[in-house]
């Protein structure tokens, strides 16, 4: 059995993030292929919002080293402003400070064969860069999505930084991943010299999460009597807006559109909730919407198993992105309303999976005609069981261990690299 050094932002008790699941599901599985992680990540008060909901499901053994970091929009502001030199390239910048010493000492003890950091916080890249620079470490960096990409981030200084650090974990880590083709190929175009090392391990969904959340899933729909269709998890203004799904609701009431009447299209833990709100409002769909609070996990996938149809928001600026309860989705078997480019991953994979329609997020005359038809011919559909059984979290984690037994591992020496 080898050691593995995993740095890890998202980790529980992080809670309001569907990206905790890689991490934990990594350190659940990953024994079972000769890996044993032990984890770095932030102490708890770094967090905004923290749950006891998936501490439960961390394996013993199981080492976790929770670093000092602080949240500088929270601990370092006053009068809730702070210098921006604290918080780039992520405003957990002060993470770096503990986590790299306790990084060191865990390298020293465990003497792991390889380190393995993961975004969307680039500080965790950065840590990973420096563990791997001091110790002579191979190293995996997970990208998961972009880091630096047009338009995002929209400051120019953070933009910048983000760009700083995605060199430096590009000149360093022996093996770049990322979730989605579309990511990859970027990346590959971005970085020629490196493109033979640049990975895809997609997201996925947790098998025995589903079974027991199965067990207690009601039969009952969510809205007796009516069509609910619901949307798990957070709804960006920018890339995820609803604006065309609610004018084509609008569109359809004035029709009188058979099934419009009984419909209901529920937000679970959208996080922007005031803004969908009032957008639900300037369309004159309000009775229609629902917006509700945030589940504990397993609630949440009974939630979708009783769905009456599950809903995916995605623009064309994210056609390299496929948000993370997609796999869910495919996993919870229901009709599947995807609202996003079907020239774009997110499309693909929802269009190889063929369980429902899929047009453009931005097109209301689309959404319209793709609403219609989900409402006349709601049937569930089956995914090709071997799409869904490739996108379980278990094959994913046969992907990594495959890519950490493929490292060059050198012996430890913990001196400075030079690049």
């Amino acid at each position: 059995m080898k050691n593995l050094l995993l740095i890890a932002y998202h980790f529980p008790p992080l809670a309001g993030s569907s990206g905790v699941q890689r991490s934990l599901q990594l350190v659940r599985q990953l024994p079972q292929h000769g890996w044993q992680p032990a984890v770095l990540t932030s102490h708890p008060r770094a967090y905004t919002q923290v749950s006891d909901d998936l501490g439960r499901d961390l394996p013993a053994p199981l080492e976790v080293v929770r670093a000092f970091a602080l949240d500088a929009s929270r601990h370092l502001s006053i009068l809730g402003r702070y210098p921006g030199f604290l918080a780039r390239p992520d405003r957990y910048l002060s993470w770096l400070l503990g986590a790299v010493p306790a990084g060191l000492a865990m390298i020293r003890r465990l003497r792991p064969a390889a380190i393995w950091s993961t975004y969307p916080i680039p500080t965790a890249h950065l840590i990973g860069y420096w563990l791997s620079r001091l110790s002579g470490l191979p190293w995996i960096a997970d990208f998961r999505d972009p880091m630096a990409h047009e338009g995002y981030p929209e400051d120019p200084a953070t933009w910048q930084s983000y760009l700083r650090t995605e060199q430096k974990v590009f000149a360093r880590a022996q093996r770049l991943v990322f979730t989605t083709p579309g990511a990859a190929k970027l990346y590959r175009q971005r970085y020629p010299e490196r493109a033979a090392d640049v990975h895809v391990i997609e997201n996925g969904y947790d098998e025995a999460s589903f079974a027991r959340a199965e067990s207690t899933a009601s039969v009952q729909p969510l809205n007796p009597g009516a069509f609910t269709l619901l949307h798990s998890g957070i709804v960006y203004p920018s890339w995820r807006n609803p604006s065309a799904l609610f004018q084509a609701m609008q569109q359809l009431r004035a029709a009188g559109a058979p099934g419009i009447d009984r419909l209901r299209v529920r937000f679970r833990a959208p996080v922007h909730d005031a803004w969908l709100a009032e957008l639900a409002r300037t369309h004159g769909v309000s009775e229609q919407v629902e917006i509700l609070p945030a589940l504990p996990y397993r609630e949440a996938l009974a939630e979708m198993l009783a769905a009456d149809a599950l809903l995916a928001l995605q623009s064309q600026d994210c056609n390299d992105q496929i948000p993370a309860k997609v796999y869910e989705y495919l996993r919870a078997a229901r009709p599947i309303l995807g609202l996003t480019d079907p020239a774009g991953d997110t499309g693909s994979l929802l269009r190889r999976a063929g369980m429902g329609p899929v047009v453009a997020l931005e097109s209301s005359s689309d959404a319209t005609q793709a609403l219609a038809a989900l409402l006349l011919a709601p049937a569930a559909q089956t995914a090709n069981p071997t799409l869904v059984r490739g996108a379980s979290r278990e094959a994913r984690t046969q992907e990594l261990a495959a890519l950490l037994n493929g490292l060059h591992t050198e012996p430890l020496s913990l001196r400075p690299h030079t690049e």
